[in-house]
């Protein structure tokens, strides 16, 4: 169990002299420890402070244990629970295990077999947390994929992200293709106030346009023939939520009236109805096509553009924050070889950073599967590189001071990192975008101190 964050446990018996003891064991034990003396007193604290672990008598005055395990499990279905009971009986015992107990107790008992009862409760507990954990990660990281950096241009997005996150203000993000565009809409939206509510991507340029109007905004039963059924159209889908409107440059212009309209009034009209549905949508829009010159030129509506463009984020090219590759390449042999602990031999670095990268960021990802799925050990080869980069490779120079300066610069971003959370790993990680193994690489290979609270970690 850790220190940093102990599993909570809660006893209910009406017993003072039960709730005591179990109190003591389980905070021998690292628990933190709550009581109630009854069902109902037990309830009112589950609703402020979640427990991982409860633990609760069979027979208590107005509500009884089974009754208190059956409300536990609706409201909490991952927190363990396990009852006593001075009535042994092995009905008593598997109506327990059928409502969804994990262990129980037969009054009376000694303080070695709570022990055991709690420690077995406590490792799963502790594994259901953990696994948890590793879900959110895995989201976070799948939501915030590319959006990894110490750069000063790439600071400035993750900024904007945190300014936006709770805001309904509409959004135009600009940048060319490969950057991460949705990768930002998405971190706006899953970061947010709006998490939990839809989240509809939808690719403008790959619609089809005899189709674009009812794809977006639906269509009632007979509007055309083979509508054999009436459809809900995305703007409905993601009501609630965000709808995410990439290469919004590509619609034609009788559609960008039709989306304008959607825009000033809030409200839909499906194809072949004759009634409007009220929305409540955030628009994030997304282009890599200089809509500012479009509008000049006539190819894209001038009042769209500034519906659109309330709040403007532009993600820079790979090629503009060239420091960022090294984090960027860790965080993809992490998340593509997570076992092997691969590093990269300074000759493909070096082809690396005088790439010029046209596809940006997901080019880079590319590059790295490429190299992982050739190489022959832990060392990614220039060998193992693409052909391109083994051609940028020839032509660049071969002094190493580029790969020394970055290295420098990864050393005081981890640094600073590290003195900024003050030495706790759990949050460098998070604030790096690196697995706990990299992180452990780092610190040893750059010889940096490691805070003494946090050795064990």
């Amino acid at each position: 169990m850790s220190d940093q964050f102990p599993l909570r446990f809660l006893v209910v018996d009406d017993q003072e002299t039960i709730r005591r003891l179990c109190t003591s064991i389980a905070g021998s034990m690292g628990l933190e420890c709550a009581e109630a003396q009854s069902a109902e007193a037990a309830l009112e604290r589950i609703a402020e402070h979640a427990p991982d672990i409860v633990l609760a008598d069979l027979r208590m005055r107005s509500m009884s244990g089974l009754d208190l395990l059956t409300e536990i499990k609706r409201l909490l279905p991952r927190t363990e629970v396990a009852i006593m009971t001075g009535f042994a009986s092995i009905e008593n015992a598997v109506e327990a295990m059928k409502l969804g107990a994990s262990d129980y107790l037969t009054k009376p008992f000694r303080a070695e077999e709570l022990r055991l009862v709690l420690e077995r409760m406590a490792k799963r507990a502790a594994l259901l947390a953990e696994n948890q954990f590793l879900r959110e990660r895995m989201n976070t990281e799948m939501e915030l994929n590319g959006i990894i950096g110490s750069s000063a241009k790439i600071q400035e997005v993750l900024r904007m992200i945190a300014h936006l996150k709770d805001s309904s203000t509409p959004v135009l993000i600009s940048g060319e293709s490969g950057t991460g565009k949705e990768l930002v809409a998405r971190a706006i939206h899953f970061r947010g106030a709006l998490a939990q509510r839809p989240f509809i991507a939808v690719d403008c340029g790959a619609l089809t346009p005899t189709l674009i109007e009812s794809e977006l905004f639906g269509y009632e039963k007979g509007a055309f023939t083979g509508a054999f059924r009436s459809k809900e159209g995305l703007f409905e889908a993601a009501d609630g939520g965000t709808i995410f409107l990439d290469e919004v440059g590509e619609l034609p212009l009788e559609m960008q009236t039709r989306l304008l309209r959607v825009l000033q009034e809030r409200e839909v009209r499906r194809l072949g109805s004759n009634q409007s549905r009220g929305l409540k949508v955030r628009v994030i829009a997304a282009s890599n096509r200089d809509l500012e010159r479009a509008w000049q030129e006539g190819a894209f509506r001038k009042d769209l553009y500034f519906r659109l463009n309330v709040v403007a984020v532009h993600v820079p090219p790979l090629r503009e924050r060239k420091a960022d590759i090294p984090m960027l390449l860790q965080w993809f042999l992490d998340r593509h070889a997570p076992e092997a602990a691969l590093h990269v031999h300074e000759d493909a670095m070096r082809a690396l950073l005088a790439h010029h990268w046209p596809g940006n960021v997901r080019e880079l990802e590319n590059c790295i599967e490429h190299a992982i799925a050739l190489r022959s050990g832990n060392t990614i080869q220039l060998a193992d590189l693409p052909p391109v980069l083994q051609a940028v490779a020839a032509t660049a120079s071969s002094s190493t001071s580029g790969v020394t300066q970055l290295q420098d610069l990864e050393r005081a971003t981890i640094e600073r990192v590290f003195a900024e959370v003050h030495g706790d790993k759990h949050q460098a990680l998070k604030m790096l975008g690196i697995s706990r193994a990299t992180l452990y690489r780092k610190l040893k290979r750059y010889n940096i101190p490691q805070h003494p609270r946090n050795m064990a970690n």
